[in-house]
């Protein structure tokens, strides 16, 4: 016996009427509660839907006329389940596919509705489809196939990737004015299908106060691929918008000592800052050989306490301890493996030490560290795309990274939704 149903309508809404049994046991009571809510949102959604329809007469659609051929039957999946209503499905006069307006005004999503696939989306771009079918059957009563939330997802994604460049999103309030605004970028590997482990990249704006507080971040993450092209245009484009927004504040690019990261952040920041925790753990290699042995190990960890201090303290520090690690490999002979990490910190300092000025950083409360992008590779693509057993389509894993980079950049959600609500599903899907 059905459990809801509509007892009254007018124009401007409609009333439902639900019997809910009591339960043997409140558990009981609340699962009884939930299917019968569910009924009544399933019954809703399909009232709701048909308002959506036409009333039959011919549309026209650019240069072409459509006429309707009938209502047609069509199931739709809501987040209480399923609904099934008649709508009318139109063809031009020159024949071919089949196109039905609800769905385009509805805003439908292959056959889930905006606010289900919502649901999904959001769900996906955090977990795996089996955790989100367990999820949805088990927290929501609501029994659904693998399939439809894979090609519910990769649609959205799709286009939430495609519309990257043009719809933009509005920054959040910020309490302070932004003084500062850091621009960083790195890659984590991944394990792709046909691929092995190959590069995702992930990238991240971070704005800053004057006291060197952080505000807010944008995330940008893009799946492997031949060279970083689209990544580092989409990762441009952000730079860009918030350089409009924000042209008076000061931009430091914050990256590890790739040199590809460079290439992309010295023409687009007023300062390039190394990470400062990279050359640390350099100065740490150096002082594993410079005070080698158990007797030395007191005289290490001051060592490197003080040389990290000065580092990120005192004026022209790189070049002075580089300086000082040069001076203790003159004429002596190491093992392979000591040689290895004295040689590879003098190379690294020398390479970076115009990229080392900490200290006037400090002074200005500017950021130092590129510890939110580093955060960003394990957020956006370790945590999600790197689980056990996992293994990726490229295509898989840029839709993934497009619902995460938006999911969890602060108010991009919202803003998407709203802009599908807005602007329409860009796939209108043919009706069955």
């Amino acid at each position: 016996m059905s459990a809801a149903k509509i007892v009254g309508r007018n124009k401007k809404d409609f009333t439902i009427q639900i019997k809910i049994p009591y339960g043997k046991s409140m558990l009981e009571a609340e699962e009884e509660i939930q299917r019968c809510l569910n009924e009544a949102g399933s019954l809703s959604t399909g009232e709701v839907l048909e308002q959506f329809d036409t009333d039959g007469s011919p549309i026209k659609i650019g240069d072409s006329n459509w006429t309707s051929k009938g209502k047609v039957e069509k199931t739709y999946q809501t987040p209480y389940g399923e609904t099934e209503i008649k709508r009318h499905v139109y063809q031009s006069s020159q024949g071919g596919r089949i196109f039905c307006p609800l769905e385009r005004d509805a805003r439908i999503i292959l056959t889930a509705t905006p606010k289900f696939a919502k649901v999904l989306s959001s769900k996906y771009s955090e977990f795996g489809s089996s955790r989100v079918i367990k999820d949805l059957g088990e927290n929501h009563g609501r029994e659904v196939a693998r399939s439809f939330v894979q090609n519910v997802c990769d649609a959205i994604g799709a286009v939430a990737f495609a519309k990257e460049a043009d719809w933009q999103y509005e920054l959040p309030k910020m309490e302070k004015p932004v003084h500062s605004v850091s621009v960083g970028l790195d890659g984590t590997c991944m394990l792709l299908s046909e691929d092995g482990y190959r590069q995702a990249m992930v990238g991240t704006i971070a704005f800053f106060d004057r006291d060197g507080e952080r505000q807010h971040t944008i995330y940008t993450a893009a799946a492997p691929e031949s060279g970083k092209e689209t990544f580092l245009s989409r990762l441009n484009n952000e730079v860009d918008r918030v350089k409009a927004a924000f042209p008076k504040a000061k931009y430091i690019g914050l990256a590890d000592g790739a040199r590809d990261n460079w290439d992309f952040l010295e023409s687009r920041t007023d300062i390039q800052v190394l990470d400062f925790w990279h050359a640390s753990e350099y100065l740490a290699k150096a002082s594993e050989v410079m005070f080698k042995g158990k007797s030395k190990s007191e005289e290490k960890k001051l060592w490197l306490e003080q040389a990290c201090h000065d580092l990120k303290n005192k004026h022209r520090s790189a070049a002075r301890l580089l300086s000082e690690v040069e001076n203790f490999c003159e004429g002596k002979r190491f093992l392979a493996e000591d040689k290895e990490k004295i040689q590879s910190t003098v190379t690294y300092f020398t390479n970076n030490k115009n990229k080392m000025n900490y200290a006037s950083c400090v002074e200005q409360n500017l950021p130092i560290g590129s510890g939110v992008t580093e955060a960003a590779c394990k957020v956006i693509v370790k945590q999600r795309l790197c689980g056990a057993g996992m293994k990726w389509g490229t295509r898989g894993a840029a839709v993934v990274l497009s619902l995460r980079s938006v999911n969890n950049t602060e108010g991009r959600w919202e803003q998407f939704w709203n802009k599908v609500d807005q602007y329409g599903f860009p796939v209108v899907p043919e009706a069955a």
